[in-house]
């Protein structure tokens, strides 16, 4: 462990905890959310753009209301993979949405935390006093990432552009290459780390070569995530959380098409590594799905909720960043979510349920590893004894990312709209949604029941 540790120095600081604890200000409550279902990537962009998925989503949400939409104070939006007919997606999507052109809007980007960083800007804004209702949220269409040429492909195009007459011309196309014509695929360089040169998978193969992370556990944990959502599913415990979406064909898209009931070990056992052959543990079965969808959020102080009689389904009480190897990105939760609780004066024991994005099994099954390490918990987290264990029957209790998808953009804001949703149904108490991210952060949020 010791080189993981190095890769984590310094470890928390109590005092600098102390100091860096959020002062106290307003109540935020979250009122209401929606978010559409999560379809997957079908190797040819999907029916919905980016802008498309939140407006699907936000307009259910805003009939909903018992205010109009123009009393928003305003919109942000999570989106990694801004198309180019859509800059600034939160705007365009306030229009489309019938916010009204004074309503302002921007769009965040902090790579898979996008969906959380809009709520949490929301969060401090509206704790601060200087906005009463904010929509947050996050939108991505990941079938719809670009193709792109390759660098000496587009020194060429430019030459050629460039070229004057004839002669010029025929001299640039003298150095036209076969391969100029075979685009790169956007998204498989949207997910390698610049710095590290390691994609998304191979630094959860990372992870679980340093917490020795089977292959079959993280396969049975693929299998219980598919498991869990069918059954969430088939219960009804997603009604109003997730709205239909329709295309302007009328093709109705009302679930999350990427749930495999019939997962089994036999069936996850007989993939090949993705990243790492032949020896690696992560594969197709147990990471996340590629995939395309949207989720709003309404955020409201304590006035608002008075103001329009709206019944609030959480209070979030604290947020959290932290930074680290980007090699080790997959720890990101729990250099997150580790300091709400110290700052918070709470305990393991105190967390009712939590949240923590799948973006793969095996980083899943690392962070809870390196939550029970003793050598982890005081050399990296500065804890006198170890966090301990997450009960199974806590932790994403309703399938995550594996059985649901990863649209990057926007799993921050619905891990924090499920949780609430979740704890409301079962009668919890506090709940803690948090991701790792890509290039090597994390983000966390406490939610306390009202």
């Amino acid at each position: 462990m010791a080189p993981l540790e190095t890769a984590l120095m310094p470890a928390l600081d109590p005092l600098a905890l102390q100091q860096n604890a959020q002062s106290v200000g307003r109540p935020v409550y979250l009122v209401d959310g929606t978010r559409t279902p999560f379809l997957r990537a079908k190797g040819r962009p999907g029916p919905f753009t980016p802008v498309d998925l939140a407006v699907q989503c936000g307009r259910p949400l805003l009939m909903r209301q018992p205010f109009a939409p123009t009393l928003f104070d305003t919109v942000i939006l999570g989106c990694v993979n801004v198309v180019a007919d859509e800059m600034n997606p939160a705007r365009v999507a306030a229009l489309r949405m019938g916010m009204g052109e004074e309503m302002t809007a921007f769009t965040v980007q902090i790579n898979c935390g996008s969906g959380m960083q809009s709520i949490d800007t929301a969060f401090r804004t509206i704790q601060a006093g200087k906005a009463d209702l904010i929509l947050a949220g996050g939108t991505e269409a990941l079938s719809h990432a670009p193709l792109v040429l390759r660098r000496d492909a587009t020194e060429w195009f430019g030459r050629f552009a460039m070229a004057k007459n004839v002669g010029q011309r025929l001299r640039a196309l003298a150095g036209l290459r076969p391969h100029f014509l075979s685009p790169v695929i956007g998204l498989e360089r949207g997910l390698t780390d610049p710095v590290t040169s390691l994609n998304m998978g191979q630094t959860a193969e990372v992870l679980a070569h340093l917490f020795n992370i089977s292959r079959t556990a993280a396969d049975a944990y693929a299998m219980e995530s598919h498991q869990r959502l069918a059954r969430a599913q088939a219960a009804g415990d997603l009604t109003g959380e997730v709205v239909p979406a329709i295309t302007r064909d009328g093709t109705l898209y009302e679930a999350d098409d990427g749930v495999r009931p019939d997962s089994s070990m036999e069936k996850l056992g007989r993939l090949k590594p993705a990243f790492e052959r032949p020896y690696g543990k992560v594969t197709p079965g147990n990471s996340s799905q590629i995939t395309d969808g949207a989720c709003w959020v309404v955020l409201a102080s304590e006035a608002a909720v008075e103001r329009h009689r709206l019944t609030p389904l959480a209070r979030i009480l604290d947020s959290e960043w932290a930074a680290l190897d980007p090699s080790i990105m997959g720890l990101g939760p729990v250099m997150s979510a580790t300091p709400i609780l110290q700052r918070q004066g709470l305990v393991r024991e105190d967390i009712d349920l939590w949240e923590l994005n799948e973006a793969f099994a095996a980083q899943v099954l690392a962070c809870l590893a390196a939550w029970e390490d003793e050598g982890f918990c005081r050399d990296v987290l500065g804890l006198v004894q170890p966090f301990g264990r997450i009960d199974h029957q806590r932790l994403n209790v309703d399938g995550g990312a594996i059985s649901l998808g990863h649209p990057v953009g926007t799993s921050g804001s619905r891990i924090v709209l499920h949780l609430a949703n979740a704890m409301r149904r079962r009668g919890d108490k506090r709940g803690i949604a948090t991701e790792c991210i890509g290039g090597g952060q994390g983000g966390a949020m406490l939610l306390e029941a009202v």
